[in-house]
């Protein structure tokens, strides 16, 4: 097992995966504490590198395409003090960090993992319930439907609406933007036969995020519905093969037809029978009734 323990959090390694636990220390960031323990596999992982610095280094992790939620969700927006792959690492502790980075390659490179996309989540999401208050409205998730409430800051033309709720089979597609700038930030979802294009502010199926501290909280609700919509690179289903009536079989208790009827046609018929009774096909009480008919238009 390799194991590093740090303020900002700890990264053990079992062999099979690397567990992330957030730190305690005050400089963590809420979004990481609210995320809580992360288990990753082993073949979720593309790679690991660790960074060294004068005072400090950094230990990263990265995942395969599309095995992570999360990551897909927020597209790789989530800045450095959220980002649960990333571990800072404090100079004395270099030689331990190097020694969880050749543990994790060496376990790649036996167990031969792939680096190219995936077309199926590989970690499961946030837990859920779970509830983010940020913007101008609060967004919670309980599994199966999403939320959505408005604050006295939102605008009239989006609280007149009332607050929505929005069944996961209803929704096609969910994104988180963080504010950058004087550019606000959104968590917006998409909803079958209801498309807008109306900014953030305005949209009933979005939040608008101003860029403060619990922000980054609304990518948890963004990551944990990812989960449950199907992956956008999984094959698309086989189409279904249209319903074929069965061909007529022929019953072999049926007497011959009629242009038949003669005594070299029932003959045959009856060699025919015998035949298929031998070789199991007709019952002996299927043969019997079948050569008494023959023989009594014999």
């Amino acid at each position: 097992m390799a194991e590093i323990f740090q303020k900002d959090g700890s990264w053990t390694f079992d062999g099979d995966a690397l567990r992330l636990t957030p730190g305690r220390d005050k400089g963590v960031s809420l979004f990481r504490r609210t995320l809580g323990e992360l288990v990753v596999p082993l073949g979720a992982l593309a790679g690991i590198s660790f960074e060294q610095g004068r005072r400090s280094g950094r230990l990263r992790l990265r995942l395969r395409d599309g095995a992570d939620p999360l990551l897909l969700a927020t597209g790789g927006r989530l800045t450095e003090p959220h980002d649960p792959y990333q571990l800072t690492v404090e100079s004395d502790r270099y030689g331990v960090a190097e020694y969880v980075v050749d543990e994790v390659r060496n376990a790649l490179l036996l167990d031969q993992v792939p680096t190219d996309p995936v077309t199926a989540y590989l970690l499961p999401g946030p837990a859920v319930p779970l509830t983010a208050s940020a913007g101008d409205g609060t967004a919670s998730f309980d599994g199966e439907q999403v939320r959505l409430e408005w604050n006295w800051k939102t605008e009239d033309a989006k609280s007149a609406r009332g607050p929505r709720t929005l069944a996961v089979a209803d929704i096609t597609a969910v994104e988180w933007q963080p504010a950058v700038g004087l550019e606000n930030g959104y968590l917006r979802f998409t909803v079958r036969d209801s498309p807008t294009a109306a900014p953030p502010k305005y949209d009933p199926h979005a939040v608008d995020l101003w860029g403060f501290k619990k922000d980054p909280l609304m990518a948890l609700v963004a990551a944990a519905v990812q989960a449950r919509l199907p992956h956008p690179a999984a094959p698309a289903p086989a189409p279904v093969p249209e319903a074929r009536q069965p061909e007529p079989r022929e019953n072999p208790a049926a007497p011959a037809p009629t242009a038949e009827d003669d005594h070299d046609a029932l003959l045959r018929r009856l060699r025919e029978l015998g035949e298929l009774h031998r070789t199991g096909v007709l019952t002996d009480e299927e043969f019997g009734l079948a050569k008494q008919a023959i023989l009594k238009r014999m």
